[in-house]
Parts: structure tokens; C-alpha cells; sequence
């Protein structure tokens, strides 16, 4: 039974039951529905709704929005909680999300835990509220908060939702609160359908456009819940639900909530390979070697999941700013009301850093995160060896470098992995896991067990240079920097790209991270690269003449007095002077044909990795790209998005681009076998 029922004293007690997050799915819709005739078939004072599990109802299941909607709906269901003359009342643990929101909404009475979250995450799946949501909750919040958590999408917390009237009480037992409630006091309260609605502002409403225009730029769900709750606000609560339903159902079958949907499970489903039956290691108290910028972050996401840290530096001053970096963070963290006070002094007492590598005898892990060289990390494993006990496994943070070779210094290089973290590390949610030639199940399993308790998203890649995210990358921004030798700027192809849907174009990102970090990268590559393929000399002289990003002032944009950037025309003299050389006749590039050669370039990169083995599913490429890269979600990831476009186009399109280089667009055999079978790529 995916919803029980009981009966003590005149009371009735409804309790949703369909693990692990009790999802609405079609047998609680029918459950809910019984439960109602049979609360009123009891004649009972009220029946409190409430779900197993400490979890009220984290939303509909979104398996079913592949197929057509079956009865009975949501929306009919609630309004008959809602209308019935048994009140109901929402006892609130864990969270009500989505359509468990909805159903506390039509409740007459809703009681939250103290930690309980209550929200309305449906644009992230690129649909609306479908049951009721942007109808019932300006009734009860107004329309300002209402249009907040819509189309953010955020939950909110138990106090916040007391403090903008959106539940009644908070209370360490929900259900026992609800059983208290006096009788006559509930009969007093009335449907939420039957509160006045808030008044039409246009300029609310305004800004709610705007706010979303500049935050969600491209995505069509966020406009389409303002556009319904502005028709509710003038049409009576049933014509309301009903214009709400149609849009929902609308969205429900569109390309971006059929992209957000597949990024959604992928994110779930990004666990350990089944082939894979080696229980993990206990981890206990981790080491990292290096407390700069990404050392200090690893630190961070591992004291938040409640390791023991070390920090593990060359000298006194290392140590030092070691200990201010990880400061900085748990400072910013407390101000930003992430933690609280006794939060912060925890992950203080769980932080230490030092030069004496004797203080991390214990640690059954090692992460490096020093500088890029491989004979700085050979070094560091070296030590690690002879500090570690025999079994701890050492891991490499490392971008581009080959973790067989580091792995080849050690005496058991089966204890070696990759565990390359994205900047910042406490904030993204990637974790790429980088298994060499050599590395133990045991190993792969302990570095998903630690993921999981960092709260990353896992994706296993192979050994190359680069692995999958920077191998890709290293191919965008050589097709940027070749249209823009060819005929561009640097902010027309950004400009491109945030069109698309990135945040920002490969330009600024660089500016932001330093371009001296992508030169020295070149530098190491030089004697290994192929002499066919053209090489675009415009980013080494930018940091001949200093230009290295944010941190100089000017990079491929200038930034006057540290503030917002502007184009630089040098910039855009060099991409001439270069063509120039190269007795190359520039041409013009509309924003369609350099979002066209960028993007096949990624697909192109993409699909060999996936020939090559070094990725293993389309689908980690997409988890990559979205969580590591900027990969606008809303598209599903790269290769969803070349699923869009189909490998036989794609395939065309490339052989069209060989015509002017045979070897930077030479297609990758994956591609061509996906065109002459017509079957999507790597699925």
C-alpha cells in the first residue's frame, strides 16, 4: 500500500508510504483519494496526512511524465481534500516538495518540523506547479513570495515559512501537534482556495521578469509560472487551476523539460558500476597535500562531510596561509548563514595544517593538490608513501597528468587514483575519478563512498591527458581561438555562447581563471604535439604582454579599476595581426556559425573519448559538461544536445568544416558508426 490509513479515537491518520522519497506517483494519487471517502465515510474530526520515513513527499514522480497522464489527476485529488468537509491537516518532516507542497496547500492547517524544508523546485525539471501551486500560494503568501519560490525553484525553510505565513506552526512532533488542535479552532480555519487573492502589481510581476530574464536566461518555465499566476490573480480559483494544468501539461512534454528530466536521473544515477563489488575503506581522517585556493576548498567539502583534515605544506608560511585560506571559507560560510556558530568551531577542531608529514601517520587517505608538475607530485607521492600506512590510498588532483605514471613511483601503485575536484571545490558538485591501469576495486569504491559523503556527483573517466572535462575544454577553446583568428573577437564568440546558454563565453572564463594556467599547459604539450595540426599563437602573446586575466587588470577583456570588463580593440588587433601572418583572409562569423563550430568541436572531442574508452557513457560526458563546465543544464548536456541534432547531421556538418582542416575536424569514428546505423551517440 503506497498509503495507510488508521483510525484512533474520531482522528484519522493518513500516511504516504512509497520509498525512498515518498513520490506521488499514480497508487498515492488513488490512495490519497480513497483516503478522503473513507475519512468521510467515518464522519471523522480530521485526518492528519503525513509520510513514512521522516520524508512527507519530495514530489510526483517523474518517471511518468514520458507518458500520458492517468487518472486520478493531482489537481482533482486536491481540490477534494481541500473541498471536503473532514478537514485535513499536513504534518511536515523532511520535506514537502513540488506536489507534496501541493497537497500541504490544500490542507487546512500545515505543521512543520524544525529542520523540515517545504518548496516548489518544478522549473528545475522545466515545468510548472501542476496541481494547484501558483494558484493556492499567493493566497497565502502573497505575490512577491510567491513568485520567489516558484521560479527559483528553492525550498524554504520551516521558520521562514512560518514567518511568511505559508504554514501555521513549527513543532518537534507534527502529528502530535496536529492531534492537539482544538476542533472548533479548525473549523474555523478556511480552504486556502477561499482566502482573497492578492491584488494585481504590474510592477512586481515586472521585476519578477526581469530577475528571471537575468538568472535563467533561455529557459522557458520560470516566464510561463509568472505568466500563470498573473492569470490566477484575475479568474476564479477553478479557471485558474485549470489554465495552471494546461500549462503545465504543455511544458511537461517540451524539449527542456525532457532535457532537465535526463540530467535529473543521471545525477541519480551516478553510483559505483555494478561490476564493482569491493567494499570501501574507512575514512576516517584525510590529508591533503598543498593549501592554495583548490587545496583549501578539498579541505573545506571534506570538513563539511565530517572528516578529520590535515593540511600538509612545505614551510611555515605554507602553513599559514594554509590555515587563512580554510579560515576565509569558514568565515564566508557562517556569514552566508550556511553553518552556525557551533557548525564553524566543529570544522575548526577537525583542521589542522603543518610541515611535519608525521601528523597525517594516520590518514587512510592522501589528496595532492599541488602544482601542476609531475615531478613536484612524483615527489610528494614519494613522501606520502613513506609517512602513510600501508594501505592508504593516495589520490592526485591533478587537471591533465598521467595518474599512471605517478602511480608508477610507488611501490603499490594500486593504491593510486584520481580525484580531480572542480574550483571551488566546496561549492562544485562535480568529482571526476580517475582510474589508472593498476587501481584497486577497493580504491574506486572507497573514492564513490567518499564522494557520495561530500555530496558529489561521481563520474568515473580513464587515463589521458585531460581526462574527459579538460580534454574537452582544450578543444572549445581551440575552435574559439580559431574563429576568432579567422574572423572574430573574443566577445562576439562569448556573446555566442552565453546565447546558447552558458553563463559565461571561453574568454571570460579564462580572464577569470588566468590565462598563465592554459599557457603553461600549452608549454608542457609542445613536444608532444602534432605538427599537422595548426596551432593559434594568440593566447601565448597575450601573456607575453602581461595580459593574464582578472588579476593584471586586462586579459581578453580590460577591467578599469577592478570593476566590470570592456572590450580591449588591442585584443582584437592581435587575432588580425596574427591572420596577418599566417596569410590568412578573415572572414565574418554570424553568432549561429561560431555557436556551430564551437559546440561540433565538443561533440567531436566528446564522441572519441567515448570510442577511446576514456568516458564511459554518453550520459558521464553530459554530467560532466553541466556540473563541471557550464554546459547549459536545460539542454541535457553535450550529448543529449547532439542527440538533438542527430550524428548523421552532425556528421555532415563536420565533413563540410574538413574542407578546411582535414585534421582538426577529422570525424571521430564513433560519429560515422552512430550516422550509418542511425542510432543515438554512445546510448
Amino acid at each position: 500500500m503506497s498509503v495507510t490509513t488508521r483510525r484512533e479515537d474520531n482522528v484519522g491518520y493518513v500516511e504516504i508510504d512509497n520509498a525512498p522519497v515518498n513520490a506521488i506517483g499514480l497508487s498515492v494519487r488513488q490512495g490519497l483519494l480513497d483516503a478522503v471517502r473513507w475519512a468521510e465515510r467515518e464522519a471523522l474530526d480530521r485526518v492528519i496526512v503525513s509520510g513514512k520515513g521522516g520524508m512527507f513527499a519530495a514530489g510526483a514522480d517523474a518517471k511518468e511524465f514520458d507518458s500520458a497522464p492517468v487518472e486520478p489527476h493531482l489537481p482533482d485529488v486536491l481540490n477534494q481534500i481541500e473541498n471536503s468537509f473532514v478537514p485535513w491537516i499536513a504534518a511536515i518532516e523532511g520535506v514537502a516538495l513540488g506536489g507534496g507542497a501541493e497537497i500541504a496547500l490544500a490542507c487546512r492547517l500545515r505543521i512543520m518540523a524544525p529542520n523540515a524544508r517545504i518548496g516548489f523546485p518544478e522549473v528545475t525539471l522545466g515545468v510548472i506547479p501542476g496541481a494547484g501551486g501558483t494558484q493556492r500560494l499567493p493566497h497565502l503568501v502573497g505575490l512577491t513570495d510567491a513568485l520567489n519560490m516558484i521560479t527559483s525553484g528553492k525550498p524554504m525553510s520551516a521558520k521562514a515559512a512560518l514567518e511568511k505565513g505559508l504554514i501555521q506552526t513549527i513543532h518537534d512532533e507534527p502529528n502530535y501537534a496536529a492531534f492537539m488542535v482544538n476542533t472548533e479552532e479548525l473549523g474555523c480555519i478556511v480552504p486556502t482556495s477561499d482566502l482573497p487573492s492578492p491584488p494585481v502589481d504590474q510592477d512586481v510581476l515586472n521585476t519578477a521578469r526581469h530577475h528571471v530574464n537575468a538568472k535563467s536566461a533561455g529557459q522557458i518555465a520560470p516566464l510561463r509560472a509568472i505568466d500563470v499566476i498573473e492569470a490566477g490573480l484575475n479568474l476564479p480559483i477553478q479557471e485558474g487551476l485549470a489554465v495552471e494544468r494546461k500549462a503545465f501539461l504543455e511544458l511537461r512534454s517540451s524539449d527542456q523539460a525532457k532535457a532537465l528530466r535526463h540530467i535529473f536521473f543521471a545525477e541519480r544515477a551516478a553510483k559505483l558500476p555494478n561490476d564493482i563489488t569491493a567494499p570501501p575503506i574507512t575514512l576516517e581522517h584525510v590529508a591533503i597535500v598543498g593549501g592554495g585556493t583548490m587545496g583549501s576548498g578539498i579541505a573545506y567539502a571534506l570538513l563539511n562531510a565530517g572528516f578529520r583534515v590535515t593540511i600538509l605544506e612545505n614551510d611555515a608560511e605554507g602553513v599559514e596561509r594554509a590555515k587563512e585560506n580554510v579560515e576565509t571559507i569558514v568565515s564566508a560560510s557562517l556569514k552566508r548563514g550556511l553553518i552556525s556558530e557551533q557548525e564553524a568551531s566543529d570544522r575548526k577542531d577537525r583542521f589542522s595544517a603543518t610541515t611535519d608529514y608525521d601528523q597525517a601517520s594516520d590518514a587512510t587517505l592522501a589528496i595532492e593538490a599541488a602544482f601542476e608538475s609531475m615531478d613536484v607530485k612524483r615527489k610528494i607521492f614519494l613522501t606520502l608513501e613513506k609517512h602513510l600506512p600501508a594501505d592508504a590510498i593516495i589520490a592526485s588532483n591533478t587537471s591533465y597528468l598521467d595518474i599512471n605514471e605517478l602511480a608508477s613511483v610507488l611501490q603499490e601503485p594500486l593504491r593510486v587514483i584520481g580525484l580531480h575536484f572542480f574550483a571551488p571545490a566546496h561549492i562544485m558538485k562535480l568529482l571526476e575519478i580517475v582510474r589508472g591501469d593498476k587501481t584497486s576495486d577497493t580504491v574506486i569504491a572507497t573514492a564513490f563512498a567518499l564522494a557520495k559523503r561530500c555530496r558529489k556527483i561521481p563520474v568515473m573517466v580513464g587515463v589521458c591527458d585531460g581526462f574527459v572535462g579538460n580534454r574537452i575544454l582544450a578543444r572549445y577553446r581551440e575552435a574559439a581561438d580559431t574563429v576568432f583568428m579567422d574572423g572574430s573577437t573574443p566577445w562576439e564568440i562569448d556573446e555566442a555562447m552565453v546565447e546558447f546558454g552558458y553563463a559565461m563565453g571561453p574568454y571570460a572564463v579564462q580572464d577569470l581563471s588566468g590565462l598563465d594556467i592554459a599557457h603553461a599547459n600549452r608549454r608542457r604539450q609542445d613536444a608532444t604535439r602534432d605538427p599537422a595540426r595548426r596551432y593559434i599563437p594568440i593566447a601565448d602573446r597575450m601573456v607575453e604582454l602581461g595580459k593574464l586575466g582578472r588579476k593584471t587588470g586586462a586579459g581578453w577583456y580590460r577591467y578599469p579599476g577592478g570593476e566590470g570588463r570592456v572590450d580591449d580593440p588591442i585584443v582584437a588587433d592581435l587575432g588580425i595581426e596574427e591572420a596577418h601572418f599566417a596569410g590568412i583572409e578573415r572572414v565574418e562569423y554570424s553568432a549561429d556559425e561560431i555557436r556551430q563550430r564551437l559546440l561540433l568541436a565538443m561533440i567531436n572531442e566528446a564522441a572519441d573519448l567515448l570510442h577511446e574508452g576514456i568516458a564511459q557513457s554518453a550520459t558521464d560526458i553530459d554530467l560532466v559538461t553541466v556540473f563541471g563546465y557550464g554546459f547549459p543544464r536545460w539542454r541535457g548536456g553535450l550529448m543529449h544536445y547532439a542527440d538533438t541534432l542527430g550524428a548523421a547531421e552532425i556528421v555532415k556538418q563536420i565533413q563540410q568544416l574538413a574542407k578546411e582542416d582535414p585534421v582538426a575536424w577529422k570525424i571521430s569514428p564513433l560519429l560515422k558508426q552512430c550516422a550509418d546505423n542511425g542510432t543515438r551517440i554512445g546510448r
